[in-house]
């Protein structure tokens, strides 16, 4: 069975995904951790590999973040399964990223 977040790892993973949405080279291990496998998302050898890729110009974070949110519903999994559980507290803190951003807290923070 895998393993729940805490609701601590939670919020990080959020404020983490989201601050590199504004700026690439904030997305740390954690962040990387979760978004490098949610669906849509490219492999990448690494988090430096992630980085530089969304760092180049033309690719955007936050659009192909926002692009993908339908694909990591994990809707395909049903409460009578293992994971159920665990696939969707995924979905909430993807979701939690995309909320963010479209009510401009992605906004407001590029601001300061």
């Amino acid at each position: 069975m895998l393993e729940l977040k805490t609701d601590r790892q939670c919020i990080l993973i959020v404020n983490n995904v989201v601050a590199a949405c504004k700026d690439i080279n904030k997305l740390n291990k954690t962040g990387y951790d979760f978004i490098n496998i949610a669906s849509g998302f490219i492999a990448h050898y690494n988090l430096h590999g992630f980085i530089y890729y969304y760092g180049r110009e033309g690719n955007c974070l936050k659009e192909d973040i926002l692009e993908y949110q339908q694909y990591n519903q994990w809707e395909n999994f049903f409460p009578s399964e293992k994971d159920y559980t665990y696939m969707m507290q995924k979905k909430q803190i993807y979701n939690a990223i995309c909320e963010m951003i479209e009510e401009g807290w992605y906004y407001e923070k590029q601001k300061e």
